[in-house]
C-alpha cells in the first residue's frame, strides 16, 4: 500500500509503482454470486460439467467479475489522507488477456500513470494489472480513472454549465 499524506503528495507521484494487493480467492461460490447479480448465467461461469469439457477445463470467472474487483484493490494500493471522498470516474483502456479458472487467486499490481487537477481535487488513472498465481500472463489490465475530492474544494469550485463545462465569473 502506498499512502500519501496530500493531494499534492500524489500530484508529484505521477508514474510512482503502488505495489501489489493481497490475494483474493476466486471460487465457485463467487462466480455464481457474481452471475446471479448480473444476470450473465452463461455455462463457462456456472456449469462446471460442460465447462470442464472446454478448453479451459474448469469453469472461469467472468471478465467483469474480475475487473469489478479493482475497486477494492484500489483501496489497498492507494491510501490519500485529508480527501473527503474517492469517486470511480471510469476506465479507459480494459483488457483481459486469460481467463481466470475456478479455485484460482488473483491480485493487483498498480502503477499510477496520470494525475490531472479537476474542480474538487485531482484525477487519478492508475495502471492496474490483475495477476493471477501461477500464471506469467495477466488476467485484466485496465486504466482505473477515480477522483480524489475535498469537500472544501467542491463547495469553492465553479459550476458546471449545462453543457458540463465549468465556468468562471
Amino acid at each position: 500500500m502506498t499512502n500519501f499524506s496530500t493531494l499534492d503528495d500524489v500530484r508529484a507521484a505521477n508514474g510512482t509503482d503502488l505495489g501489489t494487493s493481497r490475494w483474493v480467492d476466486i471460487d465457485q461460490a463467487r462466480i455464481d454470486t457474481f452471475a446471479e447479480s448480473t444476470e450473465d448465467r452463461q455455462w463457462i461461469h456456472t456449469d462446471p460439467a460442460a465447462a470442464a469439457q472446454s478448453p479451459f477445463g474448469s469453469t472461469i470467472a467472468h471478465g467483469f467479475l474480475t475487473l469489478s474487483l479493482i475497486a477494492g484493490f484500489l483501496g489497498e494500493l492507494l491510501v490519500v489522507d485529508g480527501i473527503d471522498m474517492a469517486v470511480n470516474y471510469g476506465l479507459n483502456k480494459v483488457r483481459f488477456p486469460s481467463p481466470v479458472p475456478v479455485d484460482s487467486r488473483i491480485r493487483a499490481h498498480g502503477r499510477i500513470a496520470d494525475v490531472q487537477d479537476v474542480p474538487g481535487g485531482i484525477q487519478v488513472t492508475v495502471l492496474v494489472t490483475i495477476e493471477r498465481e501461477g500464471s506469467n500472463k495477466p488476467a485484466c489490465v485496465a486504466e482505473s480513472v477515480s477522483r480524489l475530492l475535498r469537500n472544501d474544494d467542491l463547495i469553492a469550485a465553479p459550476a458546471p454549465s449545462a453543457e458540463g463545462h465549468h465556468t468562471t465569473t
